[in-house]
């Protein structure tokens, strides 16, 4: 075969594989499904970025119908009527608490009806009631009473409000802003110093205070209203309790890291369970 033949036979062979290719490209793709294996803590802790809507969780103790709530995505009135958790919405460890939402009611057949013509009904005599008897007050006891030690004079400080009624929780730099493209920043991070005061953004009252929630450090969370909670994380001391009343502006807690690498403050506020952006609510600086 001369030179000349030889490069015909070669580019004849090209323009055949490019027309194979070709024909191969034009046939529509399977989408490839990709996952993600990797089980790293950050992970683990984005199943909390929305709420969690099946299983279910058993209480420990230290935790509140709140903190639970607040944990997992809910709002604390819908997780009390899912679980039939009536006021004043005690729980107990050991407790499961479910997370699923119930199946929608079917409609019911409504059955025509038919004139019914109502019985008499014959007056019936009842006896009299007892009359109640005489009701004696206990005698003072003298033995001593296990109470909680009194709370040490709150410190109210003089603060500007928003027009939503909002103050800010503490006074420092911001160094990170609320997200809700599915990073974990559901609040804002403020930088400041050990132990600086940290201040209740709103009047309240104090539903959970400690440090079981992973992730948050010494947390307190107070309930303004039946639709709003706020939450300080990572602080180095704790100054209320629960079930306290709280004012806008009083001491609450000491800026620390706990549960973190550097000393800030997490805010968070939850309306109805969903976190929204506190730089909506707070005042202007």
């Amino acid at each position: 075969m001369s030179l000349t033949q030889q490069r015909k036979h070669h580019a004849l062979g090209a323009v055949f594989f490019a027309a194979l290719l070709t024909g191969c490209s034009s046939k529509p793709s399977a989408p490839v499904q990709v996952v993600d294996r990797t089980q790293s803590g950050t992970q683990a802790q984005r199943q909390y970025q929305q709420q969690v809507t099946s299983g279910q969780y058993v209480v420990q103790r230290g935790d509140t119908l709140y903190s639970i709530a607040f944990r997992f995505g809910w709002d604390w009135k819908a997780l009390a009527a899912r679980n039939h958790i009536p006021a004043p919405y005690v729980i107990r460890p050991g407790q499961r608490i479910r997370f699923d939402l119930p199946p929608s009611s079917a409609p019911v057949a409504v059955q025509p009806s038919r004139p019914v013509t109502p019985a008499v009904q014959q007056p019936v005599s009842r006896p009299p009631a007892p009359s109640p008897a005489p009701v004696q007050k206990p005698a003072a006891s003298t033995s001593p009473v296990a109470t909680n030690p009194p709370a040490a004079p709150a410190k109210v400080q003089q603060v500007q409000r928003s027009a939503k009624g909002w103050a800010w929780p503490a006074n420092g730099t911001l160094i990170g802003k609320f997200s809700s493209n599915g990073s974990l920043n559901k609040g804002i991070d403020i930088a400041g110093d050990l132990g600086q005061p940290v201040l209740a953004a709103s009047d309240g009252a104090v539903v959970y205070a400690g440090s079981g929630l992973r992730g948050y450090g010494e947390l307190v969370i107070i309930k303004h209203s039946d639709a709003y909670v706020s939450a300080y994380g990572h602080n180095r001391r704790l100054l209320v309790r629960e079930g306290q009343q709280v004012k806008v502006g009083q001491h609450i807690a000491e800026m620390g890291s706990t549960g973190t690498d550097r000393v800030k403050l997490h805010f968070e506020i939850r309306r109805q369970g969903k976190p929204v952006d506190p730089l909506q609510y707070l005042p202007r600086r």
